[in-house]
């Protein structure tokens, strides 16, 4: 088992400029601070979590805050949790997920325990009553989603927004005139997922301008109803040529409801989904997307939180908010529409 006597010698520093550049309890320069975390990471050192608690009141430990929702899509979920512990690990930190559905209470539990240093948020809503809580508590947090407001803590999200209007762009340059969108279901909407009406809002005000017709609905989360759910929007707009997907489900019932009706993409139907790259691999997804960037939110989230916590950035520093510019991958789902014989 690796120890901290081995990470000082492969990073080529002193045993204590390798202890401090972990704590936090001295101030190290970036490049010192990286070539111990890379140490670190080559050796899987892991510090005994009571000894170093005792020493620096540090646990090493994030406390990770997310649900598994009846209305969302859990193998979208997971590409976030992967991209908060992977970077936790390699980081040197572990994570403790907390699925408990009332988070203030977990985040008072949490604090009160002094089991972790921070707080990574998912499922965040857009009037997320986490927030007071994270404010009372004084642990150092970062947010994956954006809330309503001022936060107050580092804030990571997809610009729904510019997806939104990029989509339409896309479909419009390429000649559609109709799109169908469907989003996540209505639930997620009413209990403050701000990010369906965002990206939804950003559509109908795009193609308002463009002169591109827009009919919008909301789809389930699960099959066999989200395949259903889509047949019947493809039945009620036989002369739509392109469809947004802003629903994961969706995307992933998409080829069988297709193939059914003896329909392909782009020949008869042009598509543009909203998924990260890893989900498209893991249900061998043919369509064109916005990647969510779920693995990117989940480490950058990280990465600024441990930086809050070690002291690397400054307790004055105020509160960011990075919202990454969409890019749509393309898996050749896109095409002009097929002019009638």
């Amino acid at each position: 088992m690796a120890t901290i006597g081995d990470v000082a010698r492969v990073a080529g520093v002193s045993r204590s400029t390798a202890s401090y550049a972990l704590s936090g309890k001295r101030s190290i320069s970036p490049a010192v601070r990286q070539r111990v975390q890379a140490a670190v990471a080559e050796l899987g050192y892991t510090p005994n979590a009571g000894a170093r608690a005792l020493a620096t009141s540090q646990t090493n430990v994030l406390g990770l805050l997310a649900r598994f929702l009846d209305d969302e899509f859990a193998p979208a979920m997971l590409e976030y949790i992967l991209g908060v512990t992977h970077m936790a690990r390699r980081l040197g930190y572990d994570t403790l997920l907390v699925s408990e559905e009332d988070g203030v209470r977990a985040l008072h539990r949490l604090a009160r325990s002094r089991k972790v240093d921070g707080f990574v948020l998912l499922n965040v809503a857009e009037n997320d009553q986490r927030l007071a809580a994270l404010e009372e508590v004084g642990h150092p947090a970062a947010l994956v989603g954006l809330p309503g407001g001022d936060a107050g803590v580092d804030v990571f999200d997809l610009d729904f927004e510019a997806g939104g209007r990029l989509m339409v762009d896309r479909m419009h340059g390429l000649g559609h005139r109709e799109l169908i969108l469907v989003s996540q279901p209505e639930h997620v909407l009413e209990r403050g997922g701000a990010y369906v009406w965002r990206l939804a809002n950003a559509v109908r005000d795009r193609a308002e301008a463009l002169g591109v017709r827009v009919h919008a609905y909301h789809g389930a989360a699960a099959q066999p109803d989200i395949g259903a759910d889509l047949t019947r929007f493809l039945d009620a707009h036989p002369h739509a040529t392109g469809l947004l997907l802003n629903n994961e489900a969706a995307a992933a019932a998409l080829p069988s409801v297709l193939g059914a009706r003896g329909l392909s993409a782009p020949g008869d139907l042009s598509v543009i989904g909203r998924y990260s790259d890893d989900f498209a691999r893991t249900f061998s997804l043919p369509f064109s997307a916005i990647d969510s960037a779920a693995d990117r939110l989940g480490r950058s989230a990280v990465e600024r939180l441990v930086g809050r916590i070690s002291g690397q950035i400054p307790a004055a520093e105020a509160a960011t908010v990075e919202l990454l510019p969409p890019m749509i991958i393309d898996r050749g789902s896109l095409a002009p529409p097929r002019s009638d014989p």
